[in-house]
């Protein structure tokens, strides 16, 4: 049933009186400047930046203080944290004896047996095998598409520190983002809409598949979830009362869209149970936006200020495998809402944070470097939480562009994967809106002229909290980080 305008009116009065949410991040919602351009974080700068020159303590402030270079060349990581290289492209190798494959992408942590800890692990490699020096290998029964790159592998960290890998997916293409379930399995996204007979592959590609890190049978013979749509994906979460699935898409031309899948009356979701559904089960639709007074917003662009609010309505895609024309331009010009570069979501406070990751003139309204998102299910509102102003100077330490993975803190507020130009960061942003540096990439993939450096994904909390998952893409890395956690003051 569409939202009226009246209802909407309602709504977005109480959520502008501050209602909180529950949970670890709900003030963000509230936030009046969650991070405006030009604004520098508290210990964003260089070691010692942000200590008072009188008394040579930092101020109070969010986050844990100045990042301090790595004598290894890999993660500047704040004092009293430290972090653990847990798998390396090239360097370790699966149980099947291979080499781990390249390009970490999407991650999420799930709690196995005996306090280990099971890490679902995407690797985005796009198109065919032989373009790639470590594709996922191509384990037997758990192969889609025999010429395609990509797909998943499963990590084990034991609780004495010792680590096991295997494959959980093979034979996808540039699987990026995804998301945990309820139940505790991973959706992996393939981020393409290739056809079968194109960039080498001999399936059709586009679509979400189901990744069980606890069970490596349920794996076998793997089926795509076509009840999602096919396009290019980039990540999804599960609403557990409802059981609707959000997804995001990662495209332009014209730029993607925010999907809700409902499943179809008596469908219970749980372990397997996406398999079974018909490849038109339940209704994919897109979500259509409009302000306070009713008006139609095309683009998430035209929100220039923290704390907006939009109406969503959910408009059903024409043809959600997109055999002739992409999902995304099957609307007319007034018919959905589009981001630029919609990117990785989570869900928490009884709704999906979700990540808009830059736009420039390729989208209608205000370029920013990043907008991170909060959609409401119960009153069906989205909210803007966090703003990133254009980065004039991304080289220099000192701001932040681009963000794309992300993830809720059981600390309080959200960490955030950095893809953006120049340096690349893990960062925060607090309950209260401000933002301060986690860990930055001092892994230079370039050369001492050209200075290059990967982006951060895949970032996670371990189940107890006290580690910190996160991925550099290339050459593929994970690392975990430890320290002196502590909830946001």
């Amino acid at each position: 049933m569409p939202l009226s305008r009246r209802d909407f009116t309602a709504r977005t009065v109480l959520a502008g009186a501050g209602v909180a949410l529950t949970g670890t991040v709900g003030a963000l919602a509230t936030a009046p400047g969650a991070l405006a351009a030009g604004e520098a974080p508290v210990g964003a700068g260089p070691e010692g930046e942000g200590v008072d020159a009188a008394t040579g303590r930092r101020p109070h402030g969010p986050g844990y203080g100045p990042l301090i270079a790595d004598p290894a060349g890999l993660l500047a990581l704040p004092a009293g944290f430290s972090y653990r290289v847990i798998t390396h492209s090239g360097v370790t190798t699966l149980d099947s004896g291979e080499s781990t494959p390249s390009h970490h992408d999407g991650t999420a942590a799930f709690e196995g047996h005996r306090g280990v800890t099971l890490l679902v692990n995407n690797h985005e490699l796009r198109g065919a095998r032989t373009g790639w020096k470590h594709p996922v290998p191509l384990a037997e029964g758990l192969v889609y598409d025999p010429a395609a790159a990509g797909g998943c592998t499963v990590v084990e960290v034991r609780r004495g520190g010792e680590v096991a890998e295997w494959v959980g997916i093979a034979g996808t293409s540039t699987n990026c983002a995804g998301g945990a379930t309820p139940w505790g399995t991973w959706l992996t996204c393939e981020e393409t809409e290739d056809l079968a007979g194109r960039n080498g592959m001999t399936k059709d590609h586009g679509y979400v598949f189901e990744v069980d890190p606890h069970d490596r049978r349920a794996n076998r013979d793997p089926k795509p979830v076509k009840a999602f749509g096919r396009y290019a994906h980039e990540a999804v979460v599960i609403d557990p009362r409802r059981g609707h699935a959000y997804l995001t898409e990662d495209a332009s031309g014209p730029n993607g869209l925010l999907y809700r899948w409902t499943p179809p009356e008596g469908f219970r979701h749980g372990r397997g149970r996406l398999r079974g559904l018909a490849d038109d089960a339940g209704v994919l639709a897109a979500a259509k936006c409009f302000d306070r007074t009713g008006r139609f917003v095309d683009d998430l662009t035209r929100a220039t200020k923290t704390g907006t609010v939009y109406g969503v309505d959910w408009v059903p895609v024409p043809d959600r495998d997109a055999r002739t024309t992409p999902v995304r331009a099957q609307f007319g010009v007034n018919g959905v809402t589009r981001g630029r570069k919609l990117e990785g979501m989570w869900w928490a406070d009884g709704g999906a944070y979700f990540v808009s990751s830059f736009a420039r003139s390729e989208s209608p309204g205000a370029a920013h470097d990043g907008q991170v998102w909060f959609y409401d299910p119960k009153r069906r509102t989205i909210r803007l939480v966090v703003l990133i102003g254009v980065n004039a100077d991304p080289s220099a330490e000192g701001g932040y562009d681009g963000p794309d993975n992300i993830t809720v803190s059981p600390y309080g507020g959200l960490v955030i994967a950095e893809d953006g130009s120049g340096v690349q960061h893990l960062f925060g942003a607090t309950e209260s809106g401000k933002v301060y540096p986690l860990a930055r990439n001092e892994l230079n993939i370039g050369s001492a002229t050209e200075p290059e450096y990967s982006e951060f994904t895949g970032v996670c909390f371990s189940p107890d909290g006290r580690t910190l998952y996160a991925n550099l893409q290339d050459p593929g890395i994970m690392l975990a980080i430890t320290g002196p956690w502590r909830r946001d003051r």
